[in-house]
C-alpha cells in the first residue's frame, strides 16, 4: 500500500471512530476537552482542597502536566486494544497491522488538539502569555508524537499476542502517571543530579517538563536531549513496522483466535 494512500485510509478510519462516538453521547464533541477537565478538577480537588497544597499556580502546573500525559495515555490504552478490535477486518481483507493502531493514534491526535486549545485558553486566562518560545512547542510536539506511535504499535502488538499485556499496560500508565512528574516538580527535587538522572531515564517526564517550561517559564527545552529522545523512539518505531510487516500473519492469526 502506497504511503499516501495509507495515511488517508488511517485518517479516515480516525475519522469515522470519532463521528461513531460522538454520535453515542448527549454531549458528542464536547467530551473532548470536557473529559480532560474534569480530570484536572479532580486532582485540584484532591491536592489543593483537600490537601491544602499552596504552591503557587499549582492549577496551572497540574492542567499543563495532566493535559499533556492525557494524550499519551488515552492514546496508549487504546491502542494496544486496536488489532484485536478490527479482527473483523483482519479476516476479510490483506492490510498493513500497523494500520489499527495508527487510526487510533490519529484519532487521539484530533482530540488533542482541542485539548491543547483549551490549555492555551486557561493559561491567556490566567495572566500568561504567548511568547516566540512557544515555537519550540513544534519539535516537542513532533517529538512526543513520534513517543505516543511507537508505543502505540508496540503495545497493540502485545495485547494480540497474549490480552494478558492489556491489564499490564493499564498499569504501567498508572505507574507512568505518578512516576512523570504530573504532580510533582522535577525540578524541586532538591538534588540537580537526581532531577538530571530522572530527566534522562523517563523520556516523558522530560517531555511534560518542557511543555512547563515552555508555555509556563517561556524557556526553551533542551534541544539536544530532546533530539536524542526523538531520535531512540524512530528508530524504534522502524523496528516496529517492519517487525508487524513481517509478522503480518502471524498477528492476523493471533487475532482472528482471540
Amino acid at each position: 500500500m502506497p504511503f499516501l494512500q495509507y495515511l488517508r485510509l488511517a485518517d479516515t478510519m480516525a475519522r469515522m471512530a470519532l463521528r461513531a462516538d460522538a454520535a453515542r453521547y448527549f454531549l458528542g464533541y464536547i467530551w473532548w476537552v470536557l473529559e480532560p477537565l474534569l480530570w484536572v478538577g479532580v486532582f485540584y480537588l484532591v491536592f489543593v482542597v483537600l490537601l491544602d497544597s499552596r504552591e503557587p499556580n499549582f492549577m496551572i502546573f497540574l492542567a499543563t502536566g495532566k493535559l499533556a500525559f492525557v494524550w499519551f495515555s488515552k492514546t496508549v490504552s487504546q491502542a494496544g486494544n486496536s488489532i484485536v478490535n478490527g479482527k473483523g477486518l483482519v479476516g476479510k481483507i490483506s492490510v498493513p497491522m500497523t494500520l489499527f493502531p495508527m487510526s487510533v493514534v490519529q484519532e487521539s491526535l484530533y482530540r488533542q488538539i482541542a485539548v491543547f486549545i483549551m490549555l492555551t485558553a486557561l493559561l491567556v486566562n490566567d495572566g500568561y502569555t504567548i511568547t516566540p518560545t512557544w515555537w519550540y512547542l513544534a519539535p516537542l510536539i513532533a517529538v512526543y508524537y513520534v513517543l505516543i506511535v511507537a508505543c502505540s504499535f508496540i503495545g497493540a502488538c502485545l495485547v494480540c499476542i497474549a490480552r494478558d499485556f492489556a491489564q499490564l499496560i493499564s498499569l504501567g500508565v498508572m505507574f507512568l502517571l505518578f512516576m512523570s512528574g504530573i504532580f510533582w516538580d522535577v525540578r524541586t527535587l532538591g538534588d540537580p543530579e537526581k532531577t538530571q538522572l530522572v530527566l534522562n531515564l523517563n523520556p516523558l517526564c522530560f517531555i511534560l517538563d518542557a511543555f512547563r517550561q515552555i508555555m509556563m517559564f517561556n524557556t526553551p527545552p533542551d534541544m539536544v536531549h530532546l533530539a536524542a529522545i526523538g531520535a531512540g523512539f524512530g528508530l524504534l518505531l522502524l523496528v516496529m513496522v517492519v517487525l508487524m510487516r513481517v509478522g503480518a500473519q502471524y498477528l492476523a492469526l493471533k487475532a482472528l483466535t482471540a
